[in-house]
């Protein structure tokens, strides 16, 4: 029996199966949704948000949580988790009728959200519930999401005059067209490009596993040879482990110039998918939008909601950890220089696409071991195992397997629950590249934590997503797929994401999980858990070797470890002129008077004053840069720095715990941070949090003793 999302509303006959209205408060039916159901749910369901909106700023419905606050936030999920079943699917499982349907509601969707935030009488009642008496009543969580509504309507324009109001709705509009056409254009340039290899001789250097991934690639497209795509795990074997440098220039040049008007001229409407212009009208936007909340710029606008203060403290952060992190960069660069020039025959020079292949038989010389030994002792299902085994350690919580519907065969479902077996969350792993997917790995949220009208808790779910290269066939069997230790890091990272959505014990929608939390303390759960990677008794226990089924031996592990930091000072260097790069095009960048390549040339300049290695002269990196053009991430890419500092200080306490019970994984100092960090989500500032956990401040200390900067 099917309930609709919005019991005990009926719905109409002709939308009473449509799988985006009848999954109720529990799991949509991804594979049912068509293209055909889009439209008239989503109509319906703006219809239903609106008519809850006319009621709420009635002036008969009492400012008060229980008449104001929860019927709103009712409709508003309502439509919003609908919208996000599209928006995922759109990311995950993209097709031109799936996209077309998608962008056709994008700008109403947009539109209802943005009226929602400008709407004065709204805002007036939120005002006076704060004023009253029963605000003193509320819980902290029920407080905080009044708060940061009031400053969310302030930041949506809801004291602009009835004059301004219709510019910035359009400005939000336009916006999340541009978002939408940005990570467009890169997925469809990403997809769009296959370069076939017919002659196996060319494959010299490139591992077993690579090699047969490209024939499937290839045999999947009806072509013969072996098929190599710009999907990462198609791409950065090739720069690592390629002895072919035509191969590895081939695949780099066609890599930087992605959405740009250099893509390669095999890419069938390349033009279309430049994003040069995409990026110059988003920064005028969003710098317009700036201007008319009183802000001098975008940058300061995105400081509102974070830890940080003010525009000049990012950036005094970034540029001094530049500076601390310079001379190692330089150091790690003259080592590689060398090696490639006496070990390799560089002669004259490194090029761009032979710095990872250089890299990389550096790492072998120095380390005696390559990438591509240390993968085959990770299995996914092994690593899977000894993840939640880590989160079953430290928060007292149990994983089990769960059958929710999903929207691939390869996508995995799980529960999560307590102790005594109560289910708390629930997430899902979606691990693989392929056609049609976003690039990357991320976490979002499927549904949130609160307490409904009736009093029962509705419990939150997660999309944990990935690109790691999917198993392959190889002499007809099947192999089981492994995964580097990067992607390791990057499978932790997010469910660090993840067990801040599902641990949660908030009730309030507003502020459970990660909503709510400052932007630039919400990578603090996330880089958290990367620290385990490089612990000996995680990853003893999380290994098996594809072939023999042995462990990790430790002589492995403690050479990866000697290598932790290896070129860390550029790697380091290089996020922080990303970061730099995202925060001058939105504090000090006119975009209003650029032209042509004026955001490449901001990108450049940064580049040229921080960077050891010069940036190549057909470089387009930023076009793709779907952090800050498509992401969210927008005068927040600082944030990966930020709340670097908070997770590696939040780490050490394990580290001294250690020091005492002999294991980083003390349930004990979990219990701690789980409680402190994990379960309060956004109810409290993060900076309260920390201090609730450490005890203190938070100190640089340990990030640069971590990354070998110290």
């Amino acid at each position: 029996m099917t309930t609709s999302l919005l019991s005990p509303l009926a719905l109409p006959s002709e939308l009473q199966n449509n799988p985006l209205l009848t999954f109720g408060r529990g799991i949509a039916a991804y594979s049912e949704v068509k293209p055909e159901h889009i439209t008239p749910a989503i109509q319906f369901l703006l219809k239903h948000a609106q008519a809850a909106l006319d009621t709420a700023t009635d002036p008969k419905t009492p400012s008060s949580w229980d008449a104001l606050a929860e019927p709103l936030e009712d409709a508003t999920e309502a439509l919003g988790r609908s919208w996000g079943v599209i928006s995922h699917l759109n990311s995950v499982a993209d097709t031109p009728e799936l996209r077309a349907a998608y962008g056709e509601m994008l700008p109403e969707v947009t539109a209802f959200f943005s009226s929602l935030g400008q709407n004065l009488a709204l805002y007036q009642k939120f005002k006076a519930l704060k004023n009253s008496s029963d605000f003193a009543k509320l819980n902290r969580a029920q407080k905080k999401v009044i708060e940061n509504s009031l400053r969310d309507f302030r930041l949506g324009g809801a004291e602009l005059s009835d004059a301004d109001k219709p510019r910035f709705s359009a400005i939000q509009d336009k916006q999340a067209v541009l978002g939408k056409a940005f990570s467009d254009h890169v997925l469809d340039a990403t997809d769009g490009f296959v370069h076939l290899v017919s002659d196996k001789e060319d494959l010299a250097g490139l591992p077993e596993d690579a090699i047969a991934a490209a024939a499937d690639t290839a045999q999947q497209k009806n072509l013969q040879g072996w098929a190599f795509t710009l999907h990462f795990p198609s791409y950065y074997p090739v720069m690592q482990y390629s002895e072919n440098r035509g191969l590895r220039r081939l695949m780099y040049q066609a890599y930087v110039t992605r959405s740009s008007e250099l893509a390669p001229q095999y890419t069938k409407s390349k033009l279309d998918w430049d994003n040069t212009q995409n990026m110059l009208e988003q920064l005028r936007l969003r710098d317009e939008e700036a201007r008319m909340l009183g802000f001098a710029n975008y940058a300061a606008l995105s400081l509102a909601p974070k830890m940080a203060n003010t525009v000049d403290e990012v950036d005094l952060f970034l540029t001094n950890f530049a500076l601390k992190s310079k001379p190692f960069a330089q150091k790690d660069w003259e080592e590689l220089y060398e090696f490639a020039k006496a070990e390799l025959g560089f002669v004259d020079g490194l090029e761009p696409w032979d710095i990872p292949f250089a890299a990389e038989r550096l790492k072998q010389a120095r380390y005696s071991f390559s990438e591509n030994e240390l993968k085959q002792y990770f299995p996914l299902p092994k690593v899977l195992d000894g993840l939640f085994k880590v989160i079953q350690t430290l928060f007292g919580v149990k994983i089990e397997a769960a059958d929710l519907p999903t929207w691939h065969a390869d996508v995995q479902s799980f529960a999560v629950k307590d102790l005594a077996g109560k289910i708390r969350a629930y997430f899902y792993l979606d691990p693989y590249a392929r056609p049609g997917k976003r690039g990357g790995a991320w976490m979002d949220d499927a549904r949130g934590r609160r307490e409904l009208a009736n009093g029962e808790i509705q419990i939150p779910v997660a999309y944990l997503v990935c690109n790691f290269a999917p198993p392959v066939t190889v002499d007809g069997i099947l192999r089981q797929p492994t995964i580097t230790h990067d992607d390791v890091i990057t499978l932790f990272h997010e469910s660090g994401h993840g067990l801040h959505h599902l641990l949660t014990q908030v009730s309030a929608l507003g502020v459970s999980g990660i909503n709510g939390v400052e932007w630039d303390a919400v990578e603090l759960p996330s880089q958290f858990m990367e620290n385990f990677c490089w612990e000996w008794e995680v990853l003893e226990k999380m290994t098996a070797h594809a072939q023999t089924g042995k462990p990790l031996p430790r002589e492995l592990f403690d050479k990866i470890l000697a290598a932790k930091n290896f070129q860390n000072g550029l790697a380091t260097l290089r996020q922080i002129v990303m970061s730099l790069t995202d925060w001058r095009l939105h504090s000090s960048f006119d975009a209003k008077g650029a032209n042509g390549h004026a955001v490449l040339e901001v990108s450049r300049s940064i580049a040229n004053q921080y960077n050891i290695i010069p940036q190549p002269e057909i470089s387009r990196w930023i076009n793709s840069f779907s952090h800050i053009f498509a992401g969210g991430y927008a005068a927040g890419y600082y944030s990966y720095k930020w709340a670097e500092v908070l997770s590696a200080d939040a780490y050490s306490a394990f580290e001294e715990a250690a020091k005492l019970t002999g294991s980083v994984l003390d349930a004990k100092t979990g219990t701690r941070y789980r409680e402190e960090i994990l379960e309060v989500g956004g109810s409290r500032p993060a900076a309260e949090s920390f201090k609730a956990f450490r005890g203190r401040e938070p100190s640089i200390d340990a990030l640069l003793r971590h990354g070998g900067l110290a």
